[in-house]
């Protein structure tokens, strides 16, 4: 008898547990836990013990999910991401939209003299004073000769 007794009880304590795992919902093909909160039809629910409760508050709203990096307007000219721009003697680096200063000066030209050699690259010619980002650092063009500027850049 006490063996039945204690057999009854090991199943209905693993049945009641089997019930409480089981205590999620599921809403448009997905399984959410209890608490979890979904929304449905422009309203917050929760699940609560296995069924959806209206929590009476609209959805936030999504955020738009940003594809590409933002440019950066210097003097009305758009920089892409990743760009350098002298302005006021330093260095600055786009960085999606918002121009950030790399913390040393320029190479400021005042008048390139006819005497100034441009500078290759990928076969592509750039005058004296052009900057230009290479394996994660930011060169400058100086009559000639590709010079490291020692900033990061991307």
């Amino acid at each position: 008898m006490r063996m039945s007794y204690l057999l009854v009880s090991v199943t209905a304590l693993c049945l009641a547990s089997a019930a409480a795992a089981d205590d999620g919902c599921r809403f448009d093909g997905t399984g959410y836990s209890h608490g979890a909160t979904a929304c449905q039809s422009g309203t917050q629910y929760r699940c609560d013990d296995g069924e959806w409760t209206s929590l009476a508050v609209a959805c936030p709203a999504a955020q738009p999910v940003k594809t590409d990096p933002a440019e950066c307007t210097f003097e009305g000219t758009a920089y892409s991401s990743g760009s350098a721009s002298c302005q006021t003697g330093t260095q600055y680096r786009c960085d999606d939209g918002t121009w950030k200063s790399q913390g040393i000066a320029c190479v400021q030209q005042a008048s390139a003299p006819a005497t100034m050699r441009t500078c290759m690259l990928e076969g592509t010619t750039l005058s004296s004073g052009s900057t230009v980002c290479k394996a994660g650092e930011m060169h400058v063009c100086e009559d000639g000769q590709w010079r490291n500027l020692g900033a990061a850049c991307r």
